[in-house]
Parts: structure tokens; C-alpha cells; sequence
């Protein structure tokens, strides 16, 4: 039997943090000692109080299905949240819950995009963002956003990129995988463009708000240019501030006619998000942020470490990043070196191919859209994230210049 995919599902592709990740599970497998930094997953664990508030939603029966835009008990904390965290106000109307945000983001290009329609994605850029456009009938169309400009997108680019057919921005910050946060006058820069477009909608996803370094408070576009709100579609959740990626819940926040579309598309897909982990979510925008100043902290010391242990390598510059879990390293000085059996190193994907060998395992840049880059993820142990940087730099210095 011959079973035929859709082009849908063939111009899409698995996760390269999964499969960098399956890679690292197989040769530990095979006994061998890989140090791994190639997924953004807080190895912290989720606060206590949020799982005694999950425990407690099961005990009482909270396991039916629920709405599908959200419980509105936990739309109504997204609400406050938003409030008193961003200083952003929304209608209740306009908040929807959903399995992840990956799937807020999916939901919204189901809802809006046409066959052929554009959304421009600033690269380095999180993978699914394109697949997600793709997946939905859209053309990604890609700017490139290299180390000169600390990988964000400048209002120079926006303009010269909108056209016709453009139909989202897609802003993410701090940005996966550069850590870029972008400052007041950047935005304000993107915003007086934006104005002069008003077809383009704007993605502000925001899921690393409160993992910053630079010691400012969570600022949005929105912060600086209110008067877009009514086109923007604020993405946050509970995975990374919470430590609960494997709760599975996101929201959105933007214009009514958008969120009502939105659960349209998940009422036909998913339905409403799972009744314990709303439940959790709930305990966890309602019982505040204590807890994150010393994972924040210890996420500093993390990224310090590592900058430290790479900056003076030949053949790497590192972007110092201003928040998130990751550090994003360029790495065309290494290319066209060789390994001590022979092989040349010609691209990030055999430059990450080799530091796994040598215990270290990170990320191709190819797979955010940025070459010659790799990222290392600093959501692991400290000790991990000291020993990791000091095995790249050894396995830097051991290349030749000639064969």
C-alpha cells in the first residue's frame, strides 16, 4: 500500500531540538559521557503550590472538559496578570487558553492566514514559527539579523521587507535562540513603521518575560505603543517563568474578532486545554513571584560562566544574552579547520557533530535560520554549564588548520 502525505505535512519538519536531544539520549545509551545543552527546559521544578493546587483540582473532581477559549477563573488571572505584571489591560473577551503556546501561535495563523499571505520572521528565529506559517497556507519570508546588530530586527529592515502580501511580524523577546531583548528606542523605532502598515498584525511572543539580566522590568511593544494593541497578539504561558513545560498551557491576548477565531480553530482540533493543568496555572499566576529572583539569579551566574569559558576561544564570538536560557555562539572561524581524524569542519552542523563527540552537545544555528551559529542551552546545572564550556574550548583548541 502506497499512502500518500500532504504537501501540508511535507513542507514541515521535526523539531532539531528533538532530534539534537535523541542524538545526546543515544550515545549515553552507548556509554558515553555527553554533557547536554540543547533543550530550553528549566531544570528546575515546578513550586510546590502548584502542584498541591493540581492535586487538589483532582481530588474535588475538576476533570471534565472545559471551555475552549479557557476556565474563566484562569482568564481572569491572565487578566490580572496582565495588568499588574505588564501594565496592559484586556477585556476578558479577548484572552484565550490553550495547550501550550505553541499552539496559540498555531491557532492565530489557522485563523488569519490565506494561501500565500507573508509573515515576516526575523531570524535567528524559534522553529516553529516558520513551520507553523507554512503548515497554514503562509510564506515565511526570512530577515536576517546577524551578530552586528545583536540578532534583532532593526525598522530599516522592517520597512524595506513589508509589502503587499504581508500579513504578521513575528517579535519575539527576550528572543530563542539569541537572548536579544530589545531596548525602548528599538521599539519605538518598529512601532513608527508599523503605524505606516496597518494590514500587518504583530506576534509579540513573550514567554521568556521575567528570565532577564539586564535588572529592567518586563517591557513590551505594546509599553512603548499602546495604539497597536488592537493588532497585536501578546503569547505568554507558564512553561518557562513556572517551570511547567510539561502542563501544557499557554494564552493569548489580542483584538476580540481574533480570539473568538482562534477558539473556533481549537474547538475542532484540541477543545479546551486539560482541567488540572488550568487548574495549576491558576495557583501559579495567583500566587506570585517570590520564588524567581534565585532561579533568575542562578541562570546569570549560568550565562556568565559560559560567556566566560568561550569568549577567548579562537574561532567563536559569543552574543552575550540580555535574557531566556540560551547562549547563541557564531562559529565561522572554526569552519574550514580540521579535526584530528581528518575531517574538515564545513558548516555548524558538522562544528555541533564534533563538540557532541567531544561531550558537549548543542544546537545547529541552521536550525533557527542563522549559519554558521550553534546554541547552548543554560536551563541545566551550573556545574554542567562550567564543565560543558570548558570541553568546547578544549575541543576547539585541539583543531588544525591543515589536514
Amino acid at each position: 500500500m502506497s499512502l500518500r502525505l500532504s504537501k501540508r505535512v511535507q513542507c514541515v519538519s521535526l523539531s532539531a531540538n528533538a532530534a539534537a536531544r535523541s542524538r545526546v539520549t543515544a550515545l549515553r545509551d552507548s556509554g558515553r559521557d555527553i554533557l547536554d545543552l540543547t533543550t530550553g527546559e528549566p531544570d528546575f521544578d515546578t513550586p510546590e503550590h502548584i502542584k498541591q493546587a493540581a492535586y487538589a483540582a483532582i481530588a474535588a473532581g475538576a476533570t471534565k472538559y472545559t471551555p475552549t477559549p479557557g476556565v474563566k477563573a484562569l482568564r481572569v488571572a491572565v487578566q490580572r496578570k496582565l495588568h499588574n505584571e505588564n501594565r496592559l489591560n484586556y477585556p476578558l473577551e479577548s484572552i484565550v487558553i490553550a495547550n501550550g503556546a505553541k499552539q496559540i501561535i498555531f491557532n492565530a495563523f489557522a485563523a488569519t492566514l490565506d494561501d500565500g499571505d507573508e509573515v515576516l520572521v526575523p531570524t535567528p528565529y524559534w522553529p516553529s514559527f516558520p513551520d507553523s506559517v507554512r503548515f497554514n497556507g503562509g510564506e515565511p519570508v526570512f530577515i536576517e539579523c546577524g551578530l552586528a546588530q545583536g540578532c534583532k530586527l532593526t525598522a530599516g529592515q522592517l520597512a524595506q521587507h513589508i509589502g503587499e502580501r504581508t500579513r504578521w511580524l513575528i517579535l519575539n523577546g527576550p528572543g530563542n535562540p539569541s537572548g536579544a531583548v530589545y531596548s525602548e528606542a528599538e521599539l519605538r523605532a518598529l512601532s513608527e513603521v508599523l503605524r505606516c502598515h496597518p494590514q500587518v498584525l504583530i506576534l509579540l511572543d513573550e514567554l521568556y518575560e521575567h528570565i532577564r539580566f539586564d535588572g529592567f522590568p518586563t517591557q513590551s511593544l505594546l509599553n512603548v505603543a499602546p495604539d497597536l494593541q488592537a493588532r497585536c497578539l501578546l503569547v505568554g504561558g507558564v512553561s518557562k517563568t513556572y517551570a511547567m513545560t510539561g502542563w501544557r498551557v499557554g494564552f493569548g491576548a489580542g483584538p476580540r474578532v481574533l480570539t473568538e477565531a482562534m477558539s473556533v480553530v481549537q474547538s475542532q482540533s484540541t477543545s479546551g486545554a486539560s482541567s488540572v493543568g488550568q487548574a495549576a496555572a491558576l495557583a501559579a499566576f495567583e500566587g506570585g513571584l517570590d520564588f524567581l529572583p534565585e532561579q533568575v539569579a542562578a541562570y546569570r551566574r549560568r550565562r556568565d560562566v559560559l560567556v566566560s569559558a568561550l569568549r577567548d576561544v579562537d574561532g567563536l564570538e559569543v552574543l552575550e544574552p540580555q535574557g531566556g536560557f540560551f547562549v547563541f555562539v557564531r562559529c565561522a572561524g572554526l569552519l574550514g579547520r580540521y579535526r584530528s581524524d581528518g575531517q574538515r569542519l564545513s558548516s555548524d552542523a558538522d562544528v555541533v557533530a564534533y563538540l557532541m563527540e567531544e561531550g558537549a552537545a548543542g544546537v545547529a544555528g541552521s536550525a533557527y535560520g542563522l549559519s554558521p551559529w550553534f546554541r547552548l542551552s543554560i536551563a541545566a546545572a551550573t556545574e554542567t554549564v562550567s564543565e560543558a564550556g570548558r570541553r568546547i574550548a578544549h575541543a576547539c583548541a585541539q583543531l588544525r588548520t591543515e589536514p
